[in-house]
Order: structure tokens, then sequence, then C-alpha cells
């Protein structure tokens, strides 16, 4: 089974295994990724893989490799708050307690914050003190979409393993074989929309295909070249979550470059663009939105990405 089970991220595969098999376990991992880029079933698979008994860890077929995959290993315990938007500082300490509790049947005790972001200061403060002097037995896995949220203090006592986009073909091939029934161009649009993660394409097919209206906007408004047009689109983006922000530019660049190279895949929008604006002027635009992606992809704020936009694409 090994680390299979998570598609790409091949480096950061090879170095979890070859550190496991020489008995290396961090104290503490920090996952980070955007949301559906797999940083549940990394932790899943780092949890048994911690814990298994098998020889290629992890195994997948060992008793305790199929308890922490079937979510009911004692020695693997989920700290959350579900029910508040900030993960509560009461709940950190309860779990703060129960680290100084000796491993039920394993020789490791792993705890999983899966919204390691939303621990409010007074919460992150209170897990930084056993993430100073664990106990021996102790892991514990932060899962962090904005890791940026998280004190330099607490992301300093952590290997950060991060999570990347997958390459096009990949992603496409998995997704063709998840939702057989979905077009070639909605698994094509799924892919580039989602910014290369799995679990963000296959909610877009699951909830259908639709253009975001803020795609149309900025089509109309970039073949006329009307900047006002764009500011006033760009403005209340700039409010957005990076997350939300990526998949909605990455289907503004493929328009783009639909529109450059003459496609019509995208109907009447790329159309609309290769008819209204010339060829340099949509190259440059292409440019401009590779490097927002890019920002964006590398937690620049959605503010600076916006106005950015508003200027360069005027």
């Amino acid at each position: 089974m090994s680390f299979d089970a998570l598609l790409g991220n091949e480096q950061l595969k090879i170095d979890l295994a070859r550190s496991l098999q020489t008995g290396h376990i961090s104290h503490c991992y920090l996952i980070t990724g955007p949301e559906g880029s797999g940083k549940h079933t990394l932790a899943r698979l780092l949890a048994a893989a911690i814990l298994c008994q098998g020889r290629d860890k992890p195994c997948g077929v060992c008793h305790p490799c199929r308890k922490v995959l079937e979510g009911l290993h004692p020695d693997f315990i989920t700290v959350d708050d579900p029910e508040h938007k900030t993960v509560s500082v009461d709940v950190i300490r309860r779990s703060r307690e129960d680290v100084f509790i000796q491993p039920n049947e394993a020789d490791h005790k792993i705890y999983l914050f899966p919204r390691a972001q939303d621990m409010g200061l007074p919460g992150q403060n209170a897990l930084l003190k056993i993430l100073e002097e664990p106990p021996a037995y102790a892991v514990f896995l932060l899962l962090a979409a904005s890791p940026e949220k998280l004190l330099p203090t607490v992301r300093s006592r952590c290997r950060e393993l991060k999570l990347s986009a997958l390459p096009r073909e990949m992603l496409e091939t998995r997704l063709s074989q998840d939702f057989p029934q979905a077009s070639r161009e909605d698994i094509r649009r799924a892919a580039v929309r989602s910014g290369g993660f799995l679990g963000q394409a296959k909610q877009l097919l699951e909830e259908g295909q639709s253009i975001p209206p803020q795609t149309t906007v900025f089509v109309h408004a970039y073949a006329a070249g009307d900047a006002l047009g764009l500011t006033n689109l760009l403005v209340p983006m700039e409010k957005w979550k990076r997350d939300a922000l990526i998949p909605v530019l990455s289907g503004w660049l493929e328009i783009l470059e639909e529109a450059l190279t003459g496609r019509r895949e995208l109907s009447s929008l790329s159309g609309e663009i290769a008819a209204r604006r010339s060829a340099p002027d949509i190259y440059r635009a292409i440019q401009t939105l590779q490097k927002a992606v890019t920002y964006a992809q590398g937690n620049v704020s959605p503010g600076a990405i916006c106005g950015y936009l508003a200027w360069a694409l005027r």
C-alpha cells in the first residue's frame, strides 16, 4: 500500500517512506495545502504508517493499519470543535491533559488537528506548551489550509509537509476513472477550475459544471477593454479566500489561452475575446493571469492579487 493512496506528491511520499523506514518520526507534522489537496488522506496514511506493524509502512493490512484507516484506533485521536468556527482553548487543554496518559495499545499516540488554522491564539499557546516538551510517544498532525494563521513558534516546532497541485494529465486520468459518465470536456474544465487539486475537482463534477458569474463579467469587461468594469468586478473579490480565488482565476486563464490558440471549447466566451482583442493583448493578459495564480498559490493576499489584476489588465 505505502503512500500510493495519495495521488501525486511523489518526492514528499519518497521522503516520508524513507524516514519511517529508518525509524525517524517527527513529534509534530504540519500538513498544508488548499481544500481538496489531500491533507486528510495524507494524515490517515501517516498515522497508519507510524502505528504500522508491517514491513512497508503503511502496509494497509496489519491490524493497526486497518483500525486507523477505518477510524477505530484508540491511539489515533481527533481534536476538533466542529460546532464552533474556532476550536476553543478548552478543547486544546483537554487534549493536552490526555497526552500524558500512556497509549492504549501502540507505541505512539497520535493527535489529529484537522482545523489547526482555526485555533485561536489562546488555543495555539496552549498547544505550544505540549509541543515544546511532548512525551516521547506523542505525535501531532496539524492540518492547515492557511498555515500563515499559525503562530511562528508553533510552525517552527513542526515538520511541514506541503501538498502540491497535480499534473493536469494525472488529474484528468483519475477523474475519468472516478466519473466515467462525465464528458471529456467536463473533466478538463473541472481539472482547470480546481487549480490541480483532486478534492476540488471532484466537488465540481459532483455539483455539476457551471461557469461562475464572475467569469462572464470578466469576459465581457476584458473583451470591451472596460477598465472600470474590471475594477468593479475585482474589488469585491479582494475579500475572497485564496482557495475560492484560484479556481476562478484559473478559469479566466483557460479562456484566454483558448482565445489565443483559436480553440472554442468554452463556446462564446473565448470567441468573444478572440474577436475583440488582439493576440498580443491576449498574450499579455495570459502572462498576467499566470502570475496572479502563482501569487495566490504562494500565499499572497487576495486583496493584493485583485489590485494587481485591476492595474495590469486595464
